[in-house]
């Protein structure tokens, strides 16, 4: 797909059209960034480039960590980035592009310092990056070649390396997926790396993981690398199953209305409701007899009931034999001398802090069971021969995304802006072509997913237009889809 020109057909496919645009724009600013006095890249060498879209949560979100279903849209907005190997000890990043409104930054970091004696130190690359917050951005490209080199042996003696990236930062769209799955794409290519792409996709949550120091599941970092424009992907995240593709039959849109609260995933109350689900699910482990084995800080469990994932308890089984002897709250230290710790490798118990465990374990039991009606719902369509879903199932499928975001709040995870947008799509309701909203990803902040009938653009500006009025920020609209990496794949310059 990737070309240099780009179609002005007024029929061309829009998702190709986003997909070309975005492989000219920085094909022209790798040039520029070669042929300039002090530019980036040396002439003689090959620059390997490549994209990955952001993605829109429809449902699943939290519940990635836990096993659940998730269903994931990748969005037109992508992250491009453009590798030369280089044999000077040093990796130089740029980030930025040939547009005013993107303000250029720089990094270098000499890879020895990330590499004592030659082997790659997680721990020591985490600490690195995390002494200034300005330079702390350099991890997600760092941490991409980190892994290149510790788990596949990737011979790499420096790179110089171009991001252009239009997905929005702190939008819960997956910024920093897009920008780990574009620069392994390109990498693995430029140091003649073989990775098939769940292998890629699971390689960059590992970076972010261990490197980054967030403590993302792997559905972000899954749709940007095999999400297809237009189409849902269905992935069961234990630990990344694809289950397939659900098209969006004709009269049904998504889109993503941005709330202005900025969302991390490295932000306290996600982590914390991470360990909150996974507190859960060792204390019923230990109700049920399950065998476990004490590692260092963590446990291992041999559950060969639910497979290790709290998604696979029914929610009957949960809500009756469960939740009666599972603890509101929990602090830290009372839990790890009588438990030992938990099977989650991303994430550590503070003895000093107190965690919720009852409703963030319980969560994705039944976020996992509302995808899975999600999922039959849509499919219901082409089942019976039908091309559209029908306002009873548009409803449905919207009170499903409404109990979605009302549990996310529960958990400790919404945020006013966000309540705020889901209300006004709510007001609107089907009679303005609006049928369901939610929080998504990581929660606390971020945009919100709402579901609409094909052609329900006024209402949705109507939505934006309001929360404007009322909080002072004008929100930026996602709509349109595009191909992940997987698809588009590298071009060389």
């Amino acid at each position: 797909m990737p070309a240099d020109s780009i179609p002005n057909d007024d029929t061309a496919d829009p998702a190709e059209a986003a997909v070309q645009a975005d492989f000219a724009r920085i094909t022209q600013r790798v040039r520029e960034r070669r042929d300039a006095a002090d530019g980036l890249f040396v002439p003689g060498t090959p620059v390997t480039i490549a994209r990955a879209p952001g993605r829109l949560d429809v449902m699943g979100g939290i519940a990635d960590y836990s096993g659940s279903l998730v269903l994931e849209m990748p969005i037109r907005e992508a992250a491009m980035a453009a590798v030369q190997p280089t044999r000077d000890g040093l990796l130089r990043v740029e980030s930025g592009g040939s547009d005013p409104a993107h303000r250029t930054t720089f990094g270098e970091v000499r890879l020895a310092d990330l590499t004592p004696g030659g082997v790659v130190d997680y721990e020591r690359a985490r600490a690195y990056f995390a002494r200034d917050v300005r330079e702390h951005w350099v991890a997600y490209i760092a941490g991409v070649l980190l892994v290149l080199m510790r788990e596949r042996g990737a011979a790499i003696g420096g790179a110089r390396v171009l991001i252009d990236s239009h997905v929005p930062e702190g939008k819960s769209v997956s910024s920093s997926a897009a920008l780990e799955v574009a620069t392994m794409t390109a990498a693995a290519r430029a140091f003649g790396i073989e990775l098939d792409p769940i292998d890629l996709a699971t390689l960059c949550q590992r970076a972010e993981n261990l490197v980054v120091g967030a403590p993302c599941g792997i559905m972000d970092q899954m749709t940007c690398t095999l999400g297809r424009a237009n189409q849902l992907l269905a992935l069961l995240c234990q630990p990344a199953v694809l289950q397939g593709y659900v098209a969006l039959p004709p009269d049904v849109a998504l889109w993503g209305i941005d709330s202005g609260v900025r969302h991390a995933v490295t932000g306290a109350d996600y982590a914390s409701v991470r360990v909150g689900a996974f507190m859960g699910y060792r204390i019923i482990a230990d109700l049920t007899g399950l065998t476990v084995r004490h590692s260092g800080d963590h446990v291992d469990i041999d559950d060969s009931r639910w497979g290790g994932y709290l998604a696979n308890i029914p929610p009957d089984d949960f809500d009756t034999q469960y939740t009666p002897h599972l603890p509101e709250r929990v602090d830290g230290r009372s839990f790890l001398a009588r438990y030992g710790g938990t099977t989650d490798r991303v994430t550590r118990i503070d003895p000093a802090r107190t965690y919720a465990v009852r409703v963030p374990a319980a969560h994705p039991v039944h976020e996992h069971a509302r995808v899975r009606q999600f999922v039959d719902v849509l499919r219901s369509s082409s089942a019976d021969g039908r091309r559209n879903l029908g306002t009873a199932s548009l409803e449905c499928l919207g009170q499903l995304m409404y109990a979605s975001h009302a549990a996310y709040t529960a958990c400790g995870l919404g945020s006013p802006g966000t309540d705020l947008l889901v209300e006004l799509v709510r007001q609107r309701g089907p009679a303005g072509g609006l049928y369901g909203a939610k929080i998504t990803g990581g929660g606390s902040g971020g945009t919100v997913a709402v579901l609409a009938a094909a052609g329900a653009d006024e209402s949705i500006h109507a939505v934006a237009a309001e929360y404007a009025a009322r909080t002072g920020h004008r929100p930026y609209i996602f709509s349109g889809s595009s191909p992940g990496a997987s698809t588009t794949g590298v071009m060389q310059v």
